[in-house]
């Protein structure tokens, strides 16, 4: 008899899965078929909570501390049950390009000095959507556009060097608009 399929995992009276174990990206084998867990970049912060799968699956997030999810990284109940693959979900943001790369770079330096998530592009950055940083961008001569993504902002100085995701080029491993 063949093995559970997405829609056998997502019945609604199975009540919540409950997600104990995180492991990293490659430290566990992909699922077939997987649970998929998208993420918005503030949420992948979380590791307590409630959440809903793709497929609408109720799980619960009782991780234990330490770095922030990341697209790839696997979840698992303490004993057997189905993996979950954190995905970075589509969310707006805000793309920066200059002309100049010296007004990207200070357009960078001025949003660090403000702590905002970004991620970062040889010839763009990219940040949640904020009117005010919008503006303040438009007023210093960039170019602002907005769209929707995944966001995959680099992690702060202090997350120490758990930042997996690929840097090919100054890109992110995933296609540009």
């Amino acid at each position: 008899m063949p093995g559970p399929t997405v829609s056998d995992v997502a019945a609604p009276d199975a009540g919540p899965l409950v997600l104990v174990r995180h492991l990293r990206h490659g430290e566990a084998p992909a699922p077939d078929p997987p649970l998929r867990l998208p993420l918005r970049a503030d949420e992948r912060t979380s590791l307590r909570g409630h959440r809903r799968s793709a497929c609408g699956r109720d799980l619960l997030l009782q991780l234990p501390r330490g770095a922030a999810l990341e697209p790839g990284d696997r979840l698992a109940p303490e004993a057997g049950g189905p993996l979950v693959v954190v995905e970075a979900a589509e969310e707006p943001l805000l793309v920066v390009r200059a002309a100049d790369p010296l007004a990207l770079l200070q357009a960078a330096y001025h949003l660090g000095n403000r702590h905002v998530a970004m991620e970062l592009h040889r010839d763009e950055l990219r940040l949640g959507v904020d009117s005010v940083l919008e503006d303040l961008l438009r007023h210093r001569g960039l170019t602002v556009e907005r769209m929707s993504g995944p966001f995959l902002p680099e992690p702060g100085a202090y997350e120490g060097s758990g930042h997996a995701h690929q840097h090919a080029q100054g890109h992110h491993g995933h296609s540009h608009p």
